[in-house]
């Protein structure tokens, strides 16, 4: 491409000193422009023909537009040697010609924008060169307005039309010195014109690159230490506003804030929450009048080296700021910094957010551990607590029983045992597990039956063999009295609670049946597993049933219920041997 440039720039000097030495004769001139013309055309079709199958597509409007112009041009200066002159009738055909042409051009600069050529010019250039462009245009609209009321204004038409073009003139030079106008005009130009100073697919893979292997002790530093790095920064804070204009570090690095900082911050949050604006220091500095109602004290903020505040925004929530100290402190922040900054600075707030929600979490779910492990402890108290109650009730009519004292000391040590546990619970602050061991499930059963009989109705227990079963004994016998102390609790006196043990292939069958009141089938479906969900108003925990079916999925076994309501209930429990 360049050496078709260096060629056709090569002719024209060619030609032009040709013309100067013929002393720029008529004919002489047109034979030239003839040649140029021809040697236009054959360039284009070399640059086309040479051009790669991507390029050749890009380049094609480019060429048929340039093209039609030589061609034309070819065609009028060959008329025009012939005849000895240009027919301007067709030469004002030319203009139109060349106005059909521009929606070519922009045709090209569009593809030539889209990667397939890539075209580099000073922004400097640009700039001046639109800044030219509108006031060309400005001007001309108004030479267009003065005409007209020339045209329509009579005697007072040229006075009015002068009047107009001065005005009109001030109104453009006030306009073109605007630095609002001229920094909007840049921003324009360098958004649409030229490549971008990011690669914004690279920053957001680096982003996370950063993110996934970061070694920070927390979040907060972690994000810190990313938008350090993005303006090198030699220091740094994370503050969280708390509501109330204050704000909360969360995090700082070579930074440090005194209350002397209130008052701006206020005004600064203020202001970002209305204009979403990062605040650049150095350009505050600069012009003030760039943060229309900000009025700051920048020398305090340069004291501690700071000149950059980014504001940290949870979907349209603020949160709070970037603090930031940039190493160089002359530099000030342009468009594609600003957008940098705002882009990563969201997806590090929304990194924040989505740990502060992690920890909340993690907190709550501890509380809801303690709270479940506070509850199963205070339900072992209880049972505790039943126990000794009905050796307190049974005492006077039976004390001077021995078997019954022998109750009494089995009951207490079991008691002691289980208030023990209770206190290991509490120190360690979870729940302890017992160890396993083999034991006969007939036995523990016959244990709590003799323990619950002192209520009414009594229990009977119904078995065909020893059932040794490898199980925390402490839990079973926990769980197996509540589930009698239910079916106590729900059937009246003069009924029956039984007790059935029946040994299968490889599993054991426990049926714990009454002919109580019975449970509808919604309220064993809803509620009857349901932890912390009772019947029995303050008396109850609503967790006996739910930690019994719990105790026997974890050993693979299981809990079902069968009942009707008005004829009573079975409890089936089902255990692997």
């Amino acid at each position: 491409m360049a050496k078709y440039l260096l060629f056709l720039f090569g002719s024209s000097v060619i030609c032009w000193g040709i013309s100067f030495i013929l002393d720029y004769s008529h004919g002489s001139l047109f034979l030239l422009f003839v040649l140029l013309n021809l040697t236009t055309l054959v360039l284009l079709e070399q640059i086309y023909r040479g051009a790669n199958h991507q390029a050749r597509s890009s380049i094609t409007p480019l060429v048929i537009a340039l093209g039609s112009i030589a061609v034309f041009d070819f065609v009028l200066y060959a008329q025009a040697s012939m005849v000895g002159g240009v027919e301007f009738d067709f030469w004002h055909i030319r203009g139109y010609l060349s106005a059909l042409a521009v929606p070519l051009l922009l045709i090209s600069v569009r593809r030539y924008e889209e990667g397939a050529v890539r075209i580099f010019v000073s922004r400097n250039v640009v700039f001046y060169s639109s800044m030219l462009m509108i006031a060309g245009l400005y001007l001309l609209l108004m030479a267009v307005a003065g005409y007209l009321i020339n045209y329509l204004g009579g005697e007072w038409g040229q006075l009015v039309s002068f009047g107009f073009f001065i005005l009109g003139s001030i109104v453009l030079v006030v306009l073109l010195i605007t630095e609002t106008v001229r920094r909007q005009v840049k921003v324009f130009i360098s958004k649409h014109f030229f490549a971008n100073k990011y690669e914004y697919r690279e920053e957001w893979l680096e982003l996370i690159g950063q993110i996934e292997t970061a070694t920070a002790e927390n979040y907060y530093q972690m994000s810190l230490e990313i938008m350090m790095s993005k303006v090198s920064a030699t220091g740094g804070i994370i503050l969280k506003a708390n509501g109330n204009n204050r704000f909360t570090v969360k995090y700082s690095d070579n930074i440090e804030l005194d209350k002397s900082f209130d008052k701006d911050l206020m005004l600064i949050e203020h202001f970002t929450k209305s204009q979403s604006w990062i605040i650049d220091i150095n350009e505050y500095d600069e012009d003030p009048l760039l943060y229309p109602g900000l009025f700051i004290q920048s020398k305090t903020w340069h004291a501690v080296g700071v000149n950059i505040l980014v504001p940290i925004y949870i979907g349209k929530d603020f949160y709070g700021f970037f603090v930031l100290s940039n190493s160089d402190e002359e530099s000030k922040l342009n468009w594609e910094d600003r957008d940098l900054l705002f882009a990563i600075a969201k997806q590090l707030g929304n990194f924040i957010s989505l740990n502060e929600a992690n920890d909340k979490l993690a907190e709550s779910k501890q509380f809801d551990a303690f709270n479940q492990m506070s509850a199963f402890l205070v339900h072992d108290l209880k049972n505790v607590q039943a126990q000794l109650a009905l050796i307190t009730s049974n005492a006077t009519q039976h004390r001077d029983n021995a078997e019954f004292v022998d109750d009494v000391f089995e009951t207490v040590e079991s008691a002691t045992e289980r208030l023990g546990k209770v206190l290991t619970q509490l120190r360690n602050k979870q729940v302890a597990q017992s160890a396993n061991k083999s034991v006969d499930l007939g036995d523990i059963i016959q244990r709590v039956t003799a323990q619950r009989n002192v209520m009414k109705p009594h229990i009977s227990v119904k078995r065909s063999a020893p059932c040794f079963v490898s199980i925390d004994y402490e839990r079973f016998f926990s769980v197996m009295n509540h589930l009698m102390q239910n079916a106590q609790e729900a059937t009246p006196d003069e009924g029956w609670v039984d007790v059935a043990i029946d040994k299968q292939q490889d599993s054991l069958m426990i049926i714990v049946s009454d002919n109580g009141c019975g449970m509808s089938e919604t309220f064993i479906k809803e509620r009857l597993f349901k932890p912390f969900d009772t019947t029995k108003g303050n008396a109850g925990m609503g967790i006996g049933v739910f930690e019994a079916k719990q105790f026997f999925e974890s050993i693979a076994g299981s809990l079902t219920v069968e009942s009707v309501e008005g004829q009573g209930t079975k409890m089936i429990i089902c255990l692997p041997m």
